[in-house]
């Protein structure tokens, strides 16, 4: 199967790289009992029982993506809250050239190791689907492209957590900082320049995962510049998503992305 390929503006629609090569059928599954192993590509994943035998235990290192407001209201108990852009350069405002892109890896290091991160620790990242989707997968993938084979994305987020039940809480945890991580240069056939968008305008498809109105140039959002790409097509990322927040089976990822003129062999981008 060829790389998928994700634009630095990446949201959750990471699953649809993580799944859309699936191959195993659909999946049933009861609340607590989510089966990710229907997943071609399931090292990516934790579920929540997974996420909740855990808690607790030194060898976990839990990030809650959400704006800092959601982060204060409810939490998964244990979780430091690092915001959407903790690994992202914000130098000047969005818009500017390179803000948003990926930190350079020595910045990188030094954030990853200010959180208590190694090579050896589990380190889940998550967010409310809902509320305030993305950093999470974002920081998933970024962490993979720098060699980090032990980061995990939470199936279903906070959303499908307080679907089954689990506690949460509003004490704020803060990191044991840690020594040493070591990291790889990042691996670029993760992800798509606005270069390599361009050059390949027209080859390939493009798909733009923001709401509608942001795809017909709603600016409301903070986006310095309205409308979408040349040639994209347009599909709400959380199509991929059931109303809990759990990613749909991999049957229906692959019916959704056929639609988008995608098939698990092709090379595609979003944004």
């Amino acid at each position: 199967m060829k790389s998928k390929r994700i634009t630095l503006l990446l949201m959750s629609i990471l699953l649809i790289v993580i799944l859309a090569g699936c191959s195993k059928g659909n999946s049933t599954v009861k609340k607590e009992e989510f089966d990710s192993s229907v997943y071609e590509n399931n090292d990516y994943l934790i579920t929540a029982n997974e996420l909740k035998n855990l808690l607790g235990s030194e060898e976990l290192v839990l990030l809650d993506c959400n704006k800092p407001d959601i982060y204060q209201k409810q939490h998964i108990p244990g979780a430091i809250s690092i915001g959407l852009h903790a690994f992202s350069d914000k130098t000047g405002k969005p818009g500017d050239e390179g803000w948003g892109t990926l930190i350079k890896k020595e910045d990188l290091k030094s954030r990853l190791e200010s959180l208590g991160i190694d090579n050896n620790k589990t380190v889940v990242f998550y967010s409310d689907v809902f509320k305030g989707p993305g950093a999470d997968g974002r920081a998933v993938w970024q962490l993979k492209q720098a060699g980090l084979d032990n980061v995990k994305l939470l199936v279903g987020g906070l959303s499908y957590w307080k679907e089954v039940g689990y506690d949460t809480t509003n004490e704020v945890s803060n990191p044991i900082p840690n020594s040493d991580v070591v990291l790889k240069d990042y691996d670029e056939s993760y992800g798509a320049t606005k270069e390599y968008i361009y050059e390949n305008l027209g080859k390939q498809v493009v798909i733009d995962v923001r709401t509608e109105a942001e795809y017909k140039g709603s600016q409301k959002v903070g986006e310095p510049r309205g409308g979408h790409i040349k040639g994209a097509k347009h599909m709400l990322w959380t199509d991929i998503l059931n109303e809990d927040g759990t990613p749909k089976s991999p049957d229906e990822i692959k019916t959704i992305m056929a639609d988008m003129g995608v098939t698990p062999e092709d090379d595609f981008s979003v944004y």
